[in-house]
Protein backbone atom coordinates (compact mmCIF):
# COMPACT_ATOMS: atom_id res chain seq x y z
CA UNK A 1 0.00 0.00 0.00
CA UNK A 2 2.39 2.52 0.75
CA UNK A 3 4.44 1.45 -2.33
CA UNK A 4 1.91 2.09 -4.32
CA UNK A 5 1.16 5.63 -3.09
CA UNK A 6 5.07 6.42 -3.43
CA UNK A 7 4.54 5.25 -7.09
CA UNK A 8 1.74 7.53 -7.14
CA UNK A 9 3.65 10.69 -5.89
CA UNK A 10 5.98 10.23 -8.42
CA UNK A 11 3.63 10.00 -11.50
CA UNK A 12 1.97 13.43 -10.37
CA UNK A 13 5.08 15.29 -11.17
CA UNK A 14 5.67 13.86 -14.94
CA UNK A 15 2.27 14.70 -15.78
CA UNK A 16 2.96 18.55 -14.57
CA UNK A 17 5.93 18.87 -16.33
CA UNK A 18 4.45 19.95 -20.21
CA UNK A 19 2.14 22.69 -18.35
CA UNK A 20 5.34 24.22 -16.68
CA UNK A 21 6.70 24.08 -20.31
CA UNK A 22 3.91 25.12 -21.93
CA UNK A 23 4.04 28.38 -19.40
CA UNK A 24 7.60 29.42 -20.18
CA UNK A 25 7.13 28.80 -23.41
CA UNK A 26 4.62 30.75 -23.45
CA UNK A 27 6.52 33.34 -21.38
CA UNK A 28 9.21 33.70 -23.62
CA UNK A 29 6.83 33.89 -26.60
CA UNK A 30 5.13 37.15 -25.59
CA UNK A 31 9.00 38.83 -24.73
CA UNK A 32 9.91 37.83 -28.28
CA UNK A 33 6.75 39.73 -29.35
CA UNK A 34 7.36 42.60 -27.08
CA UNK A 35 10.84 43.21 -27.89
CA UNK A 36 10.02 43.07 -31.79
CA UNK A 37 12.44 44.11 -34.37
CA UNK A 38 15.32 44.03 -31.20
CA UNK A 39 14.77 40.07 -31.09
CA UNK A 40 14.97 39.58 -34.31
CA UNK A 41 17.95 41.67 -35.20
CA UNK A 42 19.89 40.01 -32.52
CA UNK A 43 18.76 36.81 -33.96
CA UNK A 44 20.57 37.64 -37.28
CA UNK A 45 23.97 39.13 -35.31
CA UNK A 46 24.11 35.99 -33.51
CA UNK A 47 22.34 33.02 -35.72
CA UNK A 48 23.70 32.20 -38.96
CA UNK A 49 20.13 33.94 -40.02
CA UNK A 50 17.05 35.75 -39.53
CA UNK A 51 14.56 33.86 -37.10
CA UNK A 52 10.80 33.94 -38.13
CA UNK A 53 8.16 34.59 -35.99
CA UNK A 54 6.63 30.63 -36.67
CA UNK A 55 10.34 29.42 -35.99
CA UNK A 56 10.53 31.58 -32.69
CA UNK A 57 7.45 29.86 -31.53
CA UNK A 58 8.69 26.22 -32.12
CA UNK A 59 11.85 27.27 -30.70
CA UNK A 60 10.43 28.78 -27.44
CA UNK A 61 9.49 25.14 -26.35
CA UNK A 62 12.65 24.84 -25.17
CA UNK A 63 14.10 26.34 -22.32
CA UNK A 64 14.91 30.57 -22.47
CA UNK A 65 18.58 31.17 -23.26
CA UNK A 66 20.21 34.03 -22.61
CA UNK A 67 20.65 34.45 -26.11
CA UNK A 68 17.00 34.54 -26.75
CA UNK A 69 16.48 38.08 -24.94
CA UNK A 70 18.49 40.60 -26.05
CA UNK A 71 18.07 43.90 -23.97
CA UNK A 72 17.79 47.55 -25.36
CA UNK A 73 21.00 48.62 -23.96
CA UNK A 74 22.67 45.80 -26.35
CA UNK A 75 21.11 47.18 -28.91
CA UNK A 76 21.86 51.43 -28.22
CA UNK A 77 25.38 50.02 -27.96
CA UNK A 78 25.18 49.44 -31.79
CA UNK A 79 28.04 52.64 -33.35
CA UNK A 80 25.93 54.10 -35.90
CA UNK A 81 27.04 54.21 -39.40
CA UNK A 82 27.95 57.43 -40.52
CA UNK A 83 27.55 58.71 -43.78
CA UNK A 84 31.02 59.58 -45.88
CA UNK A 85 31.95 63.11 -46.59
CA UNK A 86 31.87 63.77 -49.96
CA UNK A 87 34.78 64.93 -51.81
CA UNK A 88 33.73 68.74 -53.21
CA UNK A 89 36.83 69.10 -54.97
CA UNK A 90 35.65 66.00 -57.08
CA UNK A 91 32.25 67.40 -56.84
CA UNK A 92 33.25 70.66 -58.91
CA UNK A 93 35.41 69.09 -60.79
CA UNK A 94 32.66 67.09 -62.50
CA UNK A 95 30.21 70.02 -62.47
CA UNK A 96 33.22 72.32 -64.42
CA UNK A 97 32.96 69.63 -67.16
CA UNK A 98 29.81 71.44 -68.07
CA UNK A 99 31.78 74.70 -68.12
CA UNK A 100 33.00 75.53 -71.89
CA UNK A 101 36.38 76.89 -71.99
CA UNK A 102 37.75 78.38 -75.25
CA UNK A 103 40.98 77.47 -76.60
CA UNK A 104 43.83 79.42 -75.39
CA UNK A 105 41.63 80.50 -72.25
CA UNK A 106 42.25 79.18 -68.21
CA UNK A 107 40.27 79.53 -65.45
CA UNK A 108 40.16 78.59 -61.63
CA UNK A 109 37.48 78.79 -59.18
CA UNK A 110 37.76 78.10 -55.47
CA UNK A 111 34.47 77.92 -52.97
CA UNK A 112 33.66 78.21 -49.40
CA UNK A 113 30.01 76.83 -47.81
CA UNK A 114 30.14 79.34 -44.77
CA UNK A 115 27.46 76.76 -43.03
CA UNK A 116 29.97 73.74 -42.95
CA UNK A 117 33.42 75.24 -43.64
CA UNK A 118 34.30 73.31 -46.50
CA UNK A 119 35.73 74.42 -49.35
CA UNK A 120 36.35 73.59 -52.97
CA UNK A 121 38.92 74.49 -55.56
CA UNK A 122 39.57 73.64 -59.50
CA UNK A 123 42.14 74.87 -61.21
CA UNK A 124 46.00 76.54 -60.40
CA UNK A 125 48.59 78.93 -61.46
CA UNK A 126 48.68 82.76 -60.92
CA UNK A 127 46.38 85.31 -62.49
CA UNK A 128 46.59 89.04 -63.16
CA UNK A 129 43.89 90.47 -60.17
CA UNK A 130 42.81 93.32 -62.45
CA UNK A 131 40.38 95.21 -60.22
CA UNK A 132 39.87 92.67 -57.92
CA UNK A 133 42.79 93.64 -55.77
CA UNK A 134 40.57 96.79 -54.93
CA UNK A 135 39.35 94.65 -52.27
CA UNK A 136 42.69 93.83 -51.30
CA UNK A 137 43.73 97.63 -51.19
CA UNK A 138 40.62 98.64 -49.18
CA UNK A 139 40.89 96.12 -46.22
CA UNK A 140 44.65 97.02 -46.35
CA UNK A 141 43.54 100.38 -46.01
CA UNK A 142 41.53 99.23 -42.82
CA UNK A 143 44.12 97.51 -41.19
CA UNK A 144 46.52 99.94 -41.36
CA UNK A 145 43.91 102.19 -39.77
CA UNK A 146 42.89 99.67 -37.01
CA UNK A 147 46.97 99.66 -36.47
CA UNK A 148 46.58 103.38 -35.52
CA UNK A 149 43.95 103.45 -34.09
CA UNK A 150 42.08 105.75 -36.03
CA UNK A 151 39.22 106.45 -38.69
CA UNK A 152 39.52 106.40 -42.61
CA UNK A 153 39.56 109.96 -43.63
CA UNK A 154 36.83 112.24 -45.37
CA UNK A 155 39.20 111.48 -48.28
CA UNK A 156 40.18 107.63 -47.86
CA UNK A 157 35.96 107.14 -47.92
CA UNK A 158 35.16 109.04 -51.14
CA UNK A 159 38.31 107.08 -52.81
CA UNK A 160 36.58 103.73 -50.89
CA UNK A 161 33.88 104.65 -52.23
CA UNK A 162 34.93 104.71 -55.80
CA UNK A 163 36.83 102.40 -56.01
CA UNK A 164 34.94 99.78 -55.52
CA UNK A 165 31.12 100.46 -56.45
CA UNK A 166 32.57 102.36 -59.49
CA UNK A 167 36.08 100.68 -59.82
CA UNK A 168 37.26 104.07 -60.28
CA UNK A 169 40.97 103.72 -61.35
CA UNK A 170 41.63 106.94 -60.37
CA UNK A 171 40.71 106.39 -56.34
CA UNK A 172 42.61 102.60 -56.55
CA UNK A 173 45.63 104.74 -57.78
CA UNK A 174 45.64 106.99 -54.67
CA UNK A 175 44.55 104.47 -51.93
CA UNK A 176 47.47 102.30 -53.53
CA UNK A 177 49.34 104.97 -52.82
CA UNK A 178 48.55 105.74 -49.00
CA UNK A 179 49.07 101.86 -48.03
CA UNK A 180 52.40 101.76 -49.27
CA UNK A 181 51.71 100.18 -52.58
CA UNK A 182 53.30 96.52 -52.91
CA UNK A 183 54.91 96.68 -49.93
CA UNK A 184 52.43 97.76 -47.95
CA UNK A 185 49.79 94.82 -49.52
CA UNK A 186 52.30 92.28 -48.73
CA UNK A 187 52.65 93.24 -45.62
CA UNK A 188 48.89 93.05 -44.92
CA UNK A 189 48.21 90.09 -47.08
CA UNK A 190 51.05 88.22 -44.98
CA UNK A 191 49.34 88.78 -41.97
CA UNK A 192 45.72 88.06 -43.82
CA UNK A 193 47.28 84.68 -44.86
CA UNK A 194 47.57 85.10 -48.31
CA UNK A 195 50.41 83.37 -49.51
CA UNK A 196 50.48 83.26 -53.49
CA UNK A 197 49.65 87.32 -53.91
CA UNK A 198 52.50 89.60 -55.46
CA UNK A 199 51.41 93.23 -55.80
CA UNK A 200 52.06 94.89 -59.23
CA UNK A 201 55.32 97.15 -59.64
CA UNK A 202 55.05 100.80 -58.81
CA UNK A 203 51.57 101.78 -60.14
CA UNK A 204 50.89 98.78 -61.86
CA UNK A 205 48.27 98.06 -58.56
CA UNK A 206 46.25 96.08 -61.57
CA UNK A 207 48.72 93.62 -62.54
CA UNK A 208 49.12 92.28 -59.07
CA UNK A 209 49.05 88.41 -59.27
CA UNK A 210 46.91 85.96 -56.81
CA UNK A 211 45.67 83.22 -57.18
CA UNK A 212 41.72 81.65 -56.89
CA UNK A 213 42.67 80.09 -52.96
CA UNK A 214 44.27 83.06 -52.13
CA UNK A 215 41.37 85.54 -53.43
CA UNK A 216 38.88 82.84 -50.99
CA UNK A 217 41.01 83.80 -47.94
CA UNK A 218 40.98 87.31 -48.70
CA UNK A 219 37.50 87.03 -48.97
CA UNK A 220 37.17 85.21 -45.43
CA UNK A 221 39.24 88.08 -43.67
CA UNK A 222 36.17 90.20 -45.60
CA UNK A 223 32.70 88.07 -44.59
CA UNK A 224 34.69 86.06 -41.96
CA UNK A 225 33.45 86.67 -38.03
CA UNK A 226 35.82 85.74 -35.51
CA UNK A 227 38.62 84.45 -37.64
CA UNK A 228 39.13 88.30 -39.25
CA UNK A 229 41.62 90.64 -38.30
CA UNK A 230 39.33 93.09 -39.61
CA UNK A 231 37.14 94.62 -36.65
CA UNK A 232 33.59 94.42 -37.34
CA UNK A 233 33.14 97.69 -38.20
CA UNK A 234 35.62 97.42 -40.98
CA UNK A 235 34.13 94.27 -42.50
CA UNK A 236 30.99 95.84 -42.44
CA UNK A 237 32.00 99.13 -44.33
CA UNK A 238 33.53 97.06 -47.03
CA UNK A 239 30.99 94.66 -47.23
CA UNK A 240 28.72 97.56 -47.58
CA UNK A 241 30.70 99.38 -50.39
CA UNK A 242 30.88 95.78 -52.40
CA UNK A 243 26.77 95.48 -52.21
CA UNK A 244 26.75 98.35 -53.90
CA UNK A 245 28.23 97.87 -57.23
CA UNK A 246 27.34 100.06 -60.27
CA UNK A 247 24.18 98.69 -62.29
CA UNK A 248 26.35 98.07 -65.31
CA UNK A 249 28.50 95.91 -63.08
CA UNK A 250 26.33 93.48 -61.87
CA UNK A 251 27.52 90.00 -63.26
CA UNK A 252 30.14 87.64 -62.05
CA UNK A 253 29.35 85.61 -58.96
CA UNK A 254 25.95 87.26 -58.59
CA UNK A 255 24.95 84.64 -61.84
CA UNK A 256 25.07 82.02 -58.84
CA UNK A 257 23.12 83.63 -56.40
CA UNK A 258 19.51 83.86 -56.03
CA UNK A 259 17.56 87.30 -56.38
CA UNK A 260 20.06 90.23 -55.18
CA UNK A 261 21.54 88.32 -52.43
CA UNK A 262 25.78 89.31 -53.37
CA UNK A 263 28.10 91.06 -52.56
CA UNK A 264 31.33 91.50 -55.44
CA UNK A 265 33.98 93.20 -56.88
CA UNK A 266 34.99 92.27 -60.19
CA UNK A 267 37.89 92.27 -62.64
CA UNK A 268 38.58 93.21 -66.36
CA UNK A 269 41.59 94.23 -68.27
CA UNK A 270 42.57 93.86 -72.09
CA UNK A 271 46.29 93.15 -72.19
CA UNK A 272 48.04 95.32 -74.68
CA UNK A 273 50.45 92.63 -75.67
CA UNK A 274 47.99 89.69 -76.52
CA UNK A 275 44.47 91.65 -76.48
CA UNK A 276 43.22 89.27 -74.72
CA UNK A 277 41.11 89.43 -71.93
CA UNK A 278 41.79 88.79 -67.95
CA UNK A 279 38.26 88.79 -66.71
CA UNK A 280 37.87 88.36 -62.51
CA UNK A 281 35.16 88.33 -60.07
CA UNK A 282 35.22 87.78 -56.57
CA UNK A 283 32.45 87.86 -53.49
CA UNK A 284 29.50 86.69 -51.32
CA UNK A 285 26.01 85.08 -53.12
CA UNK A 286 23.17 83.24 -50.55
CA UNK A 287 21.62 80.32 -52.11
CA UNK A 288 18.74 78.95 -50.76
CA UNK A 289 19.43 80.21 -47.77
CA UNK A 290 23.07 79.59 -47.41
CA UNK A 291 26.25 81.80 -48.08
CA UNK A 292 29.06 80.84 -50.22
CA UNK A 293 32.13 82.65 -51.07
CA UNK A 294 33.57 82.26 -54.41
CA UNK A 295 36.41 83.62 -56.56
CA UNK A 296 36.77 82.91 -60.22
CA UNK A 297 39.72 83.81 -62.04
CA UNK A 298 40.32 83.73 -65.91
CA UNK A 299 42.53 85.48 -68.64
CA UNK A 300 42.75 84.39 -72.15
CA UNK A 301 39.50 85.17 -72.83
CA UNK A 302 39.06 86.88 -76.72
CA UNK A 303 36.61 88.81 -75.81
CA UNK A 304 35.31 90.49 -72.28
CA UNK A 305 31.74 89.16 -72.72
CA UNK A 306 33.43 85.52 -73.45
CA UNK A 307 35.55 86.25 -69.88
CA UNK A 308 32.00 86.95 -68.14
CA UNK A 309 30.44 84.22 -69.50
CA UNK A 310 33.15 81.89 -68.24
CA UNK A 311 33.95 83.41 -64.77
CA UNK A 312 29.36 83.01 -64.24
CA UNK A 313 29.46 79.47 -65.56
CA UNK A 314 32.43 78.54 -63.30
CA UNK A 315 30.59 80.58 -60.31
CA UNK A 316 27.38 78.23 -60.76
CA UNK A 317 29.53 75.15 -61.03
CA UNK A 318 31.29 76.13 -57.86
CA UNK A 319 28.03 76.33 -55.64
CA UNK A 320 26.74 73.53 -57.45
CA UNK A 321 29.38 71.13 -56.06
CA UNK A 322 28.02 71.85 -52.51
CA UNK A 323 23.96 72.93 -53.24
CA UNK A 324 23.31 69.45 -55.14
CA UNK A 325 25.60 67.38 -53.26
CA UNK A 326 24.90 68.74 -49.54
CA UNK A 327 25.85 65.77 -46.75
Amino acid sequence: MDRHRARGRRARPSRRKPLVYTSVAFAVLLSGTAAGAVYVKAQAHDGPGLVSSSESSRSSAAPASSSASPTVSEEASVEPVREPTPDRDALLAEAMKSVTVADGADVSVAVLDLKSGESAGYGGGTFDTASIVKVDILATLLLEAQDADRHLTAEEKTYATAMIENSDNTSASALWNIIGKADGLAAANKRFGLTDTEGGDGMLWGLTQTTAADQLTLLRQVFGDGESLLSAGSRTYLQGLMGRIAADQHWGVSAAADGSQWALKNGWLARSTTELWDINSIGRVTVDGNGYLVATLSNGNSTKTKGISLVEAAAKAAVSAFADGQS
